[in-house]
């Protein structure tokens, strides 16, 4: 996993990717840790995954998961 220390115009980003079930759920699988500039957040849906893209721009580490 990278850290994120924001610089003009960035933002954190964290995509999680999720496989889905047979019965339609998602199963966490991992997650990718980034800097981004223009990120959105945005989830996307396939047959068999699901991947979902969060942005924060509040501070620096932003996108490290709760209680790390």
């Amino acid at each position: 996993m990278k850290i994120c220390i924001l610089k003009h115009q960035q933002s954190c980003a964290i995509e999680n990717l999720y496989f889905l079930t047979r019965k339609g759920r998602s199963m966490y699988y991992y997650s990718k840790l980034s800097c981004m500039t223009n990120c959105e957040d945005i989830n996307f849906l396939s047959f068999e995954k699901r991947r979902e893209l969060i942005c924060c721009r509040h501070n620096n580490y932003c996108n490290l998961p709760e209680g790390v």
